[in-house]
């Protein structure tokens, strides 16, 4: 037992020499392999933590409004009859039934309206008592008051306001004072709401008779499942019974494409740092072949060589894993505190969400970087373990060690399997199949590039000076070498290719798509004013009467619940030409005529989102909850749409004003008549009893903000554009530095035949640039491959809509170029600690 002890201490000795060598002799390239999968797995905790936070935040503050209420009947539109109450609150097996008016009511001078709750206080203490305003113990009458309204903390900070005083809301274009009369007995961090009478909601923003839905808790002892099932079936269609789960199910649908993408993009930094691990590893494996194989000789056994590789590997993704841990949790409590939760998704408005330590997502993310580590680690361990030691102690079996990596079949199978899963449809409304197919035609092409290396350059050697000859036959020569060397600019220029195609692509679509749509001379809305009024006929009649106006065209917005697990869909009622469509909007496909639809059917169009998310297809007959329960409908078409993701429908104004009744606009298209400004028109307008509650703005403008909220959103990808140029040339660096250390023996008999430093200097920048070369024209291929699958595929399958495809040469050809001059600056640099040898001592070994 004693002598087991004492070679157990040996080895663990050993393990402990090797692991300090290795550290002190290549610390620079493990602190950028650790620096590496600490930014990957940081930017995925990060988004992690952000998310999960603004979403648990969201659900609580939804559970918040429904209080105890067990079900909730709502509209498929925004407001139900009042008249629906009674009949609910007299249910058999309902205990208590309150009735809620939600409104949002636009704040002079805020770009953000106030979300407004009437409630029955009698009715509401016994379901959402914590909803209830607090008035003063001499004022309790205020609950019941008219003119009342109480103010949670956030909304009285957010408006200036205090007790007692009077805070200015809008409805329409409409002003509403109200006095503050207290606040509210419990309501989340940031939630942003105000209270008041139903009456009192129903009189000032002209809601007389509706509501927005009933809360209903139950009798004890009612099965709640089955009694929404029978109650949703006495109701019909145009109500829908919802649980407060349902709120938490719809917002987890609209930010699930948005979430994993942010994870996707922030895993990419991830993957590159494998491949960099990788690299690193399987040269620095290749270069101590000789001491392994030593080591082999002296007694250590295979498995214990593959443990002390992989403890080298682990080691960097420990490291790096808890680097990326508390570089994540920090980034999420400085962009929760200074940018708020949406990060441009917009996701979670109205919540103050706080970072808390997650044990399971670190947990995940740390064994994410440990594992990335572990899997660039395992092939060069694996082929160290079985080298036979007797040919791996001579000089020159480097490459024979990284044979295996020019079998073309595994990358091959790769790649097939990535077309395959393009054609796959998606998970949960998430690309994850596309997500699959990118990662393995990445993997593919890196793995394909030892036989690739060989062919090209075995061709490519053709008579010529001296230098450029030694230069190809080394490449030709040892692939498996030139092909890691090469693997950093590869994975690199690959991403960044797809990246900026994909970019490219969706930034000019939405440049042609804002062309198609802003065709008018001026735009004018109401002010951020919710649900709670337009402008009404005879204003609309002022507004398109005001001096130089030629014509105005009325637009009324509202939304339709066609799932209750789903978000609503946006109903769009505005001037359209049945006859020709296209000229307002961008239809993706031919349009129904009218000629093809029957007298008693109204025609809609519907964007790309209702075709992915509700199988709406041009001439399909359908049933919508708008005007009486026998209206049909035809779906005219197919529109593109980069604004609303959960769907939209479009139809004619007059068809909706004969169906709903409705007459008023929330939005106004003008077309100025010759010889006017729009200076002069806006001035005209605000001229009108009611200009000062319109916003104003011209094609230019809103197309400038458009994009400026698209290059900000895509700001990460930019950022992540950069990282991989960075750790491109890192890995470059790395290994070159690695092979030109490993290469000084044939460095020194080279200068003993004649060849100055200066040309060893000239040939390590011609391999680098023909290798950079090769990568380059590689990583155009893969990346526009990988391109097409994120412009065709995952976005599609992501947001629902589509976009062409559109390539930009001179951003590519300028990194090209910075790539290719860096990394043969980069191996110039790398290469001259190793040409400084003397010659005589560098070939001594051989001697």
């Amino acid at each position: 037992m004693s002598d087991i002890a004492v070679t157990r201490r040996g080895f663990d000795t050993l393990t402990r020499w090797l692991l300090g060598a290795q550290w002190r002799s290549h610390r620079g390239r493990a602190l950028v392999a650790m620096l590496t999968i600490a930014l990957g797995v940081g930017l995925g905790y990060a988004v992690q933590l952000i998310n999960g936070a603004a979403f648990n935040e969201f659900s609580a503050a939804a559970r918040s409004l429904s209080g105890q209420a067990d079900l909730q009947v709502r509209g498929a539109q925004p407001f139900i009859d009042e008249n629906i109450y009674p009949r609910l609150a007299t249910h058999a097996g309902v205990a208590v039934a309150s009735p809620v008016l939600e409104v949002d009511a636009a704040v002079p001078g805020k770009n953000m309206p106030l979300k407004v709750l009437g409630i029955d206080v009698f009715r509401a203490k016994r379901v959402a008592p914590d909803l209830t305003g607090v008035p003063r113990p001499d004022a309790s009458l205020d609950m019941l008051a008219g003119d009342a309204i109480f103010l949670s903390s956030a909304a009285q900070t957010w408006l200036g306001a205090r007790d007692g005083g009077h805070v200015e809301l809008q409805n329409g274009t409409s002003p509403v004072t109200l006095r503050v009369a207290g606040g509210i007995v419990r309501t989340r961090p940031g939630q942003r709401i105000a209270v008041m009478d139903i009456a009192a909601v129903q009189t000032h923003f002209a809601m007389t008779g509706k509501l927005s839905r009933v809360d209903l808790q139950l009798a004890r002892g009612v099965d709640r499942d089955a009694f929404r099932q029978t109650l949703q079936r006495e109701l019909g269609g145009r109500l829908v019974v919802t649980q407060t789960q349902d709120i938490e199910s719809r917002t987890d649908r609209l930010s699930r494409a948005y979430r994993i993408n942010m994870n996707v993009l922030a895993l990419v930094a991830l993957f590159t740092g494998a491949f960099l691990v990788f690299s690193t590893q399987a040269a620095g494996v290749v270069r101590r072949r000789a001491q392994f194989a030593m080591l082999r000789v002296l007694g250590m056994t295979r498995a214990s060589l593959v443990r002390q590789i992989m403890l080298e590997g682990a080691l960097l993704g420990v490291v790096g894993g808890v680097l990326g841990i508390a570089l994540g949790f920090t980034v999420a409590a400085l962009a929760l505190r200074f940018f708020g939760s949406d990060l441009g998704g917009g996701y979670f408005p109205g919540v103050d969400p706080r970072v808390v330590f997650e044990p399971v997502a670190s947990a995940i993310f740390l064994t994410l970087g440990i594992a990335v580590a572990l899997a660039g680690t395992l092939v060069p361990a694996l082929e160290a373990a079985r080298a036979r030691p007797a040919p791996a102690l001579k000089a020159g079996s480097e490459e024979a060690a990284l044979a295996p990596l020019g079998t073309p079949w595994p990358a091959l199978a790769c790649l097939a399997a990535g077309a395959a899963l393009t054609q796959a449809p998606p998970v949960f409304d998430a690309p994850i199949a596309g997500y699959v197919a990118v990662a393995l035609l990445l993997v593919g092409g890196i793995a394909l590039m030892p036989r690739l290396t060989a062919i090209v350059f075995r061709r490519a050697m053709q008579p010529r000076n001296a230098v450029a000859t030694l230069a190809l036959a080394r490449l030709a020569n040892a692939p498996g070498q030139a092909s890691i060397a090469m693997g950093g600019v590869l994975s690199s220029f690959t991403l960044i290719v797809a990246m900026a195609i994909m970019v490219t692509s969706f930034r000019v679509s939405v440049e042609d798509w804002l062309a198609h749509l802003l065709s008018a001379d001026l735009y004018v809305r109401m002010a951020s004013s919710g649900d709670t009024g337009g402008l009404r006929p005879d204003q609309q009649k002022q507004l398109a009467a005001a001096n130089g106006v030629a014509h105005a065209a009325f637009t009324r917005a509202s939304k339709l619940t066609l799932d209750a697990a789903k978000p609503p869909v946006a109903l769009i009622a505005r001037e359209l030409d049945a006859a020709d469509p296209g000229a307002t909007l961008q239809m993706t496909g031919d349009a129904l005529p009218p000629s093809s639809w029957r007298a008693d059917e109204t025609p809609v169009w519907a964007s790309e989102a209702m075709a992915d998310l509700y199988g709406f297809r041009v001439g399909e007959r359908v049933t919508l909850p708008v005007g009486g329960a026998n209206e049909r409908f035809v779906v005219a078409g197919i529109w593109r749409d980069y604004v609303r993701q959960t769907g939209a429908l479009q139809m004619r104004i007059a068809d909706y004003r004969r169906l709903t009744g409705d007459t008023t606009a929330t939005d106004v298209a003008i077309t100025l008549r010759a010889g006017s400004s729009a200076a002069q028109v806006i001035g005209a307008i605000k001229t009108l009893p009611f200009g000062d509650a319109l916003e104003f703005a011209q094609p230019g403008e809103i197309r400038a903000r458009t994009l400026t909220i698209f290059d900000r959103s895509f700001a990460v990808t930019y950022l992540l554009e950069a990282v991989a140029i960075v750790i491109g040339l890192f890995g470059v660096g790395a290994t070159f530095s690695m092979q030109t250390l490993a290469r000084a023996r044939e460095f020194g008999m080279l200068r003993h035949v004649g060849v100055t430093r200066a040309q060893i200097l000239a040939l390590l920048a011609s391999e680098a640039g023909w290798l950079t070369l090769l990568g380059i024209a590689m990583g155009c291929v893969l990346g526009f491959a990988i391109s097409l699958i994120l412009v065709f595929v995952v976005n599609p399958q992501s947001f629902h809509w589509s976009m062409s495809l559109h390539i930009p040469w001179t951003m590519i050809a300028t990194i090209a170029c910075v790539m290719l001059a860096s990394s043969c600056a980069t191996a110039v640099l790398s290469g001259r600690r190793a040409v400084s040898v003397d010659a005589v001592r560098a070939v001594r070994e051989d001697w």
